[in-house]
């Protein structure tokens, strides 16, 4: 049987097929629930500048009853002085804030991880070695400990 709506001519024009305004509400609405496309995506630009092969600096910061760590000053002020340091051979950086140990009630190990990642071991070695005072002298702004530095090779 004909569909009596698509063979009614429309008479008066603010008047609209209901099977079209049902079609304009589902549209508009599935339009409007899509998740915002992100304009860029820093997260996995960085995961892609870690490759396999390259250097990774990781700047551990223990915990204990009387340490202390602003990581506000680490990530807004530190980390951002390291990277215009170490200028072009510092490939990526990242930032972690130790919320808890491993097991239940257990301590936390460390208050923040630091990581640095270079091309090869040299790259980092030559952009270090000039500005090693300048970084160290910087820790008594963000916290009272010294850290555990790892230097190591990405495998995965």
């Amino acid at each position: 049987m004909p569909d009596p709506y698509l063979q009614r001519p429309i008479t008066n024009p603010n008047h609209m097929n209901p099977k079209v305004i049902l079609a304009l509400i589902v549209i508009g609405t599935l339009v409007s629930c899509e998740p915002p496309q992100p304009e860029s995506q820093p997260a996995q630009e960085q995961v892609s500048a870690i490759r396999k092969g390259m250097i990774k600096v990781t700047i551990m910061y223990p915990s204990s009853d009387t340490s202390r760590f602003d990581m506000d000053y680490y990530s807004t002020k530190h980390m951002p002085m390291v990277a215009r340091l170490l200028g072009d051979s510092l490939k990526t950086l990242g930032i972690d804030k130790g919320i808890a140990g491993g097991a239940p009630d257990a301590p936390l190990p460390y208050m923040a991880i630091g990581y640095l990642y270079f091309d090869r071991l040299s790259a980092y070695q030559n952009s270090i070695a000039p500005h090693v005072d300048e970084i160290r002298s910087d820790f008594p702004n963000y916290t009272n400990v010294r850290p555990v530095i790892l230097v190591s090779e990405v495998i995965e």
